[in-house]
Formats: structure tokens, sequence, C-alpha cells
């Protein structure tokens, strides 16, 4: 079975630990993952000895071969790394701090017991009480025999580039394979292409200086199925020529590049480039069927989450400096499990355990080959790229059947009636099941998952010029005196706001932060303010009788029709599609607002506009002329859901970032006057 897994770490480090994980399963053939959920607690000694292992990775074993270095290294590259002449914080560019007191003794065997320190530390840090539950839950659902994706998904990019394959998880499960994945993704816009019997492959072979890229070349051409252009120390121009004439399914970079405020390639002897510089040719190239993207080259992961912020479905890159020897090895290994159509991430996993065989030489060679992949894709398999997506069995040939006898007029007819009755059978069976399944709601995921597709397949929007989002994070809570805060806001705080956003002419304030006590004595103004506000908008939460039996109360000195609920609903598969309008209010709850808190406002600042809002006789929400609709128990692809209160379905903005909604600017910017007074104006 294929099994997926995510990983999602958060938003979480090493220092501060990551108090909410979530592991979710997707089994073969369903549309629905199962989660299980966890933390970790801080682990300031796996990233300090991580850190030491990263300097002495590249101290110590420069003999190995020659490096494919970083594309900010000078001609001297070509020499022995450990040379004294060099000194090691010279070594490829590599972007660490090596203390030279901390290597000056330490041998080669006191770095491979350095990194099975690692792993056995790593481990006994998975095996935190918090984290081991979701572990073995996760367990009882995999077998050995699973193919098992397992994707990490984290914010910290310094928590990614720890080697996370060490983790026993996939030691005990042989087909398993790590991926990695920045907390923000989506799928690609595509657009169609016709198929082609071959793989079409770029290969860009890079400043081929003090390494070998011929065999780079040698083994891309050598490729069964493919159409392989290669471009060699090419011109910036070159490159984006041949990604905007495409179209191409397998990029490659072979040559030298690095990864430090940017990720970094070396086209040629001259030109040192981002990718920055080949945006445009690249989201060009993935929305016409690139697939993935191999970097057999130095430190690669700056280049893959450049490449991430494209959508790109998947990215082969190393994690650390490579050495020519390993580079070419693991490229071979790869490419001949891939092209012989055994699975992505399998062909990664035997082409970088292969590398165990170089470890007498170069030590954790099996730690640097790592997939970076997009979880909105599915990974690519060469038979997809060449279009084979199966064949139809053809019928077996006729063979020992007698001619047979002629019948007479009636028999014949007496045949045919019974040959369309179960014709007929055929369809009517066939629309009976489909009818079943779709009232019993099991269309209802292949349904809602087609909508969320079309969803995603709309044109993009520009952001929404009604709005501006004051942030309020931990830097603005800090900012904060802590005396008289009694959450993210104080009391000083909220009122400096309000006179601020008064006096540049905001139209509406809605307060999205639960302020479920009453103002200070010592701010009387504030309370007054509050009281007499016509275009404030506060936030309360219902009670929910198993998750929250309380609820939370709203801000005490506002009246009721200026109090939104911050209730909303989720799907059974956790996204969230519709949008609860207004609901019958519980007279046990602390929060008996009829309206969503979103309503609210929408109400307040269309009334504005001269639009008012009431229920016709059919119980339709009118907006003037606009006709909101109610949804029912069976709307759409919804079969038999609780369609309690007003609920519409959701019109998502079409943005490429959710965070685009709208302008933002912090809490600090606003309180310091640093925001354009255009900006609030007029707005929301």
């Amino acid at each position: 079975m294929e099994q997926r897994v995510l990983l999602t770490l958060g938003q979480g480090d090493w220092q501060q630990g990551f108090a909410s994980i979530t592991l979710q399963l997707w089994e073969a053939g369903s549309n629905s993952p199962v989660q299980f959920s966890g933390s970790l607690p801080a682990a300031t000694d796996l990233a300090r000895r991580f850190q030491q292992w990263r300097s002495l990775y590249v101290t110590l074993y420069g003999h190995c071969g020659v490096w494919r270095r970083s594309a900010e290294s000078d001609g001297a590259d070509s020499a022995d790394p450990t040379s004294p002449a060099r000194g090691p914080a010279a070594v490829d560019g590599f972007p660490i701090e090596i203390d030279d007191e901390d290597i000056t003794h330490v041998s080669g065997l006191e770095f491979i017991q350095l990194g099975q320190e690692l792993r056995q530390r790593f481990n006994l840090w998975l095996e935190s009480p918090t984290f081991r539950a979701a572990d073995r839950q996760l367990r009882t659902y995999l077998s050995r025999d699973d193919e098992i994706r397992l994707v990490l998904a984290a914010q910290n990019q310094t928590v990614l580039r720890y080697p996370w394959h060490l983790w026993q998880l996939l030691e005990d499960y042989p087909q398993a394979e790590l991926a990695l994945s920045p907390l923000t993704y989506q799928r690609s816009v595509k657009k169609a292409q016709p198929q082609t019997p071959d793989v079409r492959v770029l290969a860009i072979l890079g400043n081929a200086d003090g390494i070998d890229v011929a065999t780079d070349q040698r083994l891309l051409s050598d490729l069964p199925g493919a159409a392989v252009t290669i471009l060699a120390e090419p011109s910036l121009e070159a490159v984006n020529q041949q990604l905007w004439q495409g179209p191409w399914d397998i990029l490659f970079f072979g040559g030298h590049s690095s990864s430090q405020a940017a990720g970094v390639l070396q086209l040629n002897r001259h030109d040192a480039i981002t990718l920055t510089d080949l945006k445009y040719g690249l989201r060009n190239a993935i929305a016409n069927g690139l697939q993935l993207a191999i970097f057999n080259s130095c430190d690669g992961l700056g280049l893959a989450w450049d490449l991430a912020d494209l959508n790109i479905p998947q990215v082969i890159v190393m994690r650390e400096p490579v050495p020519d020897l390993i580079a070419h090895l693991f490229l071979t290994g790869f490419l001949a499990a891939f092209a012989d159509n055994q699975p992505l991430y399998l062909s990664v996993r035997a082409a970088r355990e292969q590398l165990q065989a170089h470890e007498s030489l170069c030590p954790c060679a099996t730690w640097l080959p790592v997939i970076v992949q997009n979880p909105a894709e599915p990974p690519a398999s060469w038979q997809r790229l060449r279009g084979i997506c199966g064949k139809t069995p053809q019928a077996a040939p006729l063979a020992g059947i007698a001619p047979l006898a002629a019948k007479s007029s009636a028999a014949q007819s007496s045949e045919v009636r019974g040959s369309l009755l179960r014709s007929l059978w055929i369809p009517i069976a066939t629309t009976a099941v489909v009818v079943g399944l779709r009232l019993l709601g099991g269309l209802a995921p292949i349904e809602l998952h087609s909508f969320d597709q079309l969803m995603r397949l709309r044109p993009g929007e520009r952001p929404d010029p009604r709005f501006l989002v004051v942030t309020v994070d931990e830097a603005d809570i800090q900012a904060q005196p802590p005396e008289g805060r009694g959450g993210s806001l104080s009391d000083e705080a909220l009122e400096q706001l309000l006179i601020n956003l008064e006096r540049h002419g905001a139209r509406l304030v809605g307060l999205d932060i639960y302020r479920d006590y009453a103002v200070s004595s010592d701010h009387p103004a504030l309370a007054e303010r509050l009281s007499r506000s016509e275009r404030l908008v506060g936030v309360c939460k219902s009670r929910d009788p198993v998750a929250d039996p309380i609820g939370v109360k709203p801000p005490p000195e506002l009246a009721e029709e200026l109090v939104g609920f911050s209730d909303f609903l989720d799907d059974p598969d956790g996204i969230v599609r519709r949008h609860l309008i207004s609901l019958q209010a519980d007279p046990v709850s602390v929060c008996t607002t009829p309206y969503a808190f979103s309503a609210r406002l929408a109400f307040l600042y269309l009334r504005g506009e001269d639009i008012d809002f009431h229920f016709d006789d059919g119980g339709s929400l009118v907006l003037g002329e606009v006709v909101v609709p109610k949804l029912q128990s069976r709307s759409g692809g919804y079969q038999k859901i609780d369609a309690n209160g007003y609920q519409a379905l959701l019109n998502y903005r079409a943005l490429s970032d959710p965070s685009d909604i709208a302008q933002q600017v912090s809490l600090t910017q606003l309180l310091n006057d640093q925001v354009n007074p255009e900006a609030i104006a007029d707005r929301i």
C-alpha cells in the first residue's frame, strides 16, 4: 500500500520547542486523513551538536575528492579544502562559523562518533512522552511492506536542515523516505500540454572549474526514453530563453552552488545568479509541466526553498557541500532506479543508501541527498512524465466457436427484446448505485475536492482595498508594559490605537481579540469610548457542549448589536468551505449575539453605502438586491450536513498567498504613527 504522512512542526524552533505538532496520515485510496497531535520540548543541545557536526564535516573530509564548491568560492577552491593556506573558514564559502580551537585535535573517528551520538540523542528526543503517543498511533496504521512518503513541514528552515532521516521510523520501515516542505504551500497553476513519448530534460552544466560535469552529461544523455537538451556554461539569457521555450519535465543543474541569504548558481566562470533572476522563466516552466528539479551541487536547500515559493512539485538537492565522487554516484543510482519506473521516493532512498559503501572515505554521505516536496502535488514518476498512464488490455482472440444455426424471425425478435432488456439493466443499475452513493454521502469527498480544484483554478484577484489588517505579534506584545495587560492588548495600547484610527478616518474597526473583562479603572476614557462607539465591533465565542461548555464573553462595554461571534464550521476533512453568518442564540451561553463578527462588520459597512439587510419570506438573507443562498442539509456536494444557523458557501478571494487579502501593518507601526493616513481613511 502507498501511505502518505505529513508531519507539521508549525512555528517552533530548537530553543522554544514545538508546542503544536500534527501527524496526518492519508491511507491508500482515502481522501480524508487520520490525524494525531503532540508536542516536542526544546532541544538546544541537538542544535549545538549539529552545528559542530557541520563544522567538522567540511573541515575534516575535504580529502574525499574534489568538492562541488559553493558559488561564492574563488578559483583557489580546487585545492585541498583542508590545506593550512586556506584555513577552515574559507572552505567552499561554507556559511557557518568554525572555531579552530574546537577542531585542532578532532580525528575522523571522533567525527563518526559525533554522528552516531546525533542519531541517538535525536531519537531519544523523539521518544519524549508528548510525542511518543502520536508516533505509536501512527505506527498502528503502517506496515513494513508499505511505500511510505513522509513529508516534514516547518516554518523554521534551520529545523528543516537537520538530518531528520535519522528518525528510527525510517529504519523500521524499509520503503519509507523523508521529504521536506515549507509550512505554506499550494498547487501550481498549470497549462494543458500535449503528451510526448520522451521525458524532456533541460540540463544546465555550470562552471566546470575544478569538477567533472562531463560525467553528469554522459549519465543524462544515456537516459532511456529521454530527450535531453544540454546548456554548457550558458549565459543567463540562454537559460531564460530555454525556460520560456519549453515545455520541460525535469530541470537539472550540475556545477557550483550555495545557500546563504539566497540560493546561488555559478552559471559560468563569470556569472553567479540567484533563482530570482529566473523567477518568471521558472514560473512559466512550472505552468507548462515542469515536475522535478535536481541540483547535483553543493548546499542546495536555499535553491529548493526559492523553487518552493514558485510551487514546483518537487526538488532533489544536497543539503551540504558534496564531493564530486558522491554527486556522481548518487546521480547514477537515482537515474537508474527512477528511469526503471521505481517511485521517486524509493529511487532517492535506494541511491542514498548505496552511498554507504563509500562512507569509509566520505563519512555521512548518506545524509546528503534530500527531497523538498510540495505536499499539494503528487510525486513525479517516469511513466507519467512520458505520458504513459497504463494501457487498456486487448481482447483475447476468438477461437473454437462453431457457426450459429439460423434462427426463426420470432426467435430473433425475442432474443433482441431480451438483449435490449439486459442492456437497459446496466445503466439503470449504475444510475441507482450512483444516486444511492450520493444520497448516502459516498461521493461528497470527490465532489468537494473537485470544487476545491475549481476554486484554485480561478484567475488571481487583487488585495481587497476596503481593509487594513493591524497585526499583533509577539514583538508587539513585548513592546507593551506587562502591568495592566490582560492579554495581547493592554488598555493603554487599545485606547491609543482607537484614537489613531479615529483621527485618520477609519470607517469601522473590528477588534478580533477576546476581551471578556472590563476596562481598568485607570482608563475611564477608554471605557467611555467603547460604550459610546458606533463603529467598533467586538468578538465573543458561543459555547460548545462538548469542546467548550462555557464560551468567551464579549467586551462588557460594547452594546450587543456591536458584538459578533467567532465560531466557524469545518468539514470532516478539516477544510473550511462554509461560513456561519448567524445562529440561534444559546440562552445559557455567555455569548448570545445572533450574528458572526464578520457579518456585523459587513452589515455596518453596507449600511454606510445605503444597502440594508433583511430576511425575506422564505428566510433568505437579502443585501440590497443580492440574495445570499442558504445552505441546506443537501446542497451541492454536501449530503446530510448539519445546516443549523444561516450558512453560506465561502467565496474565497483568489490570491497566491492568503496573507495578501489586504494591506497589513503592525500594532507598533500604527501606535508610532508610521502608517500612511491614506491606508486608514475610509477602511475597515
